[in-house]
């Protein structure tokens, strides 16, 4: 897309027919327009038989319902809305990173959880054929995952596709149930991931490989593919950009004898009152992941987001106990850029953090690729190192935590994004499973 841009001069259209007139063998319609406009402008592109990938939030359910039903009944696909990103045959489409060409299919509901799944499949050395979107609202039982079975169907029917794969938090019971049954008739290995569901609630009912973690279901699919990936690498706990990989089916993540030592290390250092992590966080994907992670640890998470509505926040700018927030939720960024695209809202939140002196972790995820900021570390540096200077003058320590998605062909530069987080004293690991795995071992009991 960068190449393009590059390459090709500013555009002067400004409708849908313009667009046509232009590209008449166009078949994919991109929108992204406040949300109570955004039904209109993908029926006009359906009814001129355009796929359509949908970026646009605040749609009501019943109008995506609609516009999901019109496009199946045509053979058409809607991802979307609330669709963060989709790779379609090697195109990157809304929030995407650089990852190489293979025989890996996904399907998610929403975009970091693709991003984050692309991207360990690419450290893996291997690639991806398609991602496809479905929309956060997909796998509602008011939808019943009508795109995510379209993409099922497709995926299934790709030629290059060899595995698929599902990263999702958990359905709707009836969706689960619905999505189970045509699973059993794939005729190509699913890999299965829904966050914070109870694996002994799906496992035996249909042929697929259930997955914890994203890193896990990255590790499965790579596991499921004829090709053959790059050998995993180690890398130090600062660094931590090596793909990790247990042998024992099925495949697990942990962190290492060093990070353990470092973690009982960077505990020594706390104040007394330090006793709480919060989150701030830009992929909502990543909090449904972190909860589910700290929650399997024996800790209680509150969130704006909760996997468990029992610990929902009073107000989602006032953190309870262990906290972590989805700073893309609707209440941040309605009239406002997504934190993946601006980190003011975030610097903020961090700033409000630092003064709380129980704050003992702060856990932080970095987005990169296509259409992301190009310098998300550089746009909260200030307010890092700002935070754990607060700390300091307490006389505790505050230990930041960052997980960094993206790839060495991302144009924010991955390794220099990763520096600037350890030259301010962050630990910085590779995925956002890691870090909140690394954040359990800060927190156990001693």
């Amino acid at each position: 897309l960068q190449a393009i841009e590059k390459s090709t001069p500013a555009s002067t259209l400004h409708t849908l027919e313009e667009g046509l007139a232009e590209k008449p063998h166009a078949n994919l319609a991109l929108i992204s327009v406040p949300g109570e406009y955004a039904t209109r402008e993908a029926m006009k592109a359906l009814e001129s038989g355009l796929n359509v990938f949908l970026f646009s939030s605040n749609v009501p359910l019943e109008q995506e319902l609609h516009l999901k039903r019109f496009a199946a009944e045509r053979g058409l696909l809607v991802m979307g809305p609330d669709c963060g990103t989709s790779l379609i045959g090697g195109v990157g489409i809304g929030f995407a990173n650089a990852v190489r060409r293979g025989t890996i299919g996904a399907i998610g509901p929403s975009g970091t959880g693709l991003q984050e799944f692309t991207c360990q499949v690419h450290h893996a050395g291997l690639g991806i054929s398609h991602a496809i979107g479905a929309g956060s609202h997909d796998l509602s039982d008011e939808i019943g995952g009508l795109t995510t079975l379209a993409a099922l169907d497709a995926l299934e029917a790709d030629p290059q596709t060899e595995v698929i794969a599902l990263v999702a938090k958990p359905p709707g019971a009836a969706t689960l149930r619905r999505l189970t049954a045509r699973l059993r008739t794939c005729a190509k290995p699913v890999v299965g991931c829904f966050l914070g569901a109870r694996l002994d609630s799906v496992k035996g009912k249909a042929s697929i490989t259930w997955a914890r973690t994203i890193d896990e279901a990255a590790l499965a699919a790579v596991r499921q593919s004829g090709a053959k990936g790059a050998p995993p690498s180690r890398s130090s706990p600062q660094t931590a950009f090596g793909v990790r990989r247990q042998e024992a089916s099925p495949p697990t993540i942990q962190l290492t004898e060093q990070e353990r030592a470092l973690a009982s290390q960077t505990r020594s250092m706390w104040a007394a009152e330090q006793r709480h992590l919060r989150g701030v966080f830009a992929g909502g994907t990543f909090v449904y992941q972190s909860q589910q992670i700290l929650h399997e640890a024996g800790l209680v998470v509150h969130s704006n987001a909760p996997l468990d509505p029992r610990f929902r926040l009073d107000h989602p700018d006032r953190s309870q106990a262990h906290t972590i927030v989805d700073m893309g939720d609707d209440d941040y960024t309605l009239g406002k850029p997504h934190p993946m695209i601006d980190g003011a809202t975030r610097r903020e939140r961090i700033l409000a953090e630092s003064h709380d002196p129980s704050l003992a972790i702060l856990l932080l995820d970095f987005i990169l690729g296509y259409n992301a900021s190009m310098d998300p570390v550089g746009e909260l540096l200030d307010a890092i190192v700002e935070a754990r200077q607060a700390a300091t003058r307490r006389g505790g320590a505050l230990t930041v935590v960052a997980s960094i998605c993206g790839t060495e062909g991302d144009p924010q530069d991955l390794n220099l994004q990763a520096t600037m987080l350890r030259e301010a004293g962050a630990i910085v690991f590779r995925s956002n499973a890691l870090a909140a795995l690394f954040c359990c071992e800060l927190l156990k009991p001693v």
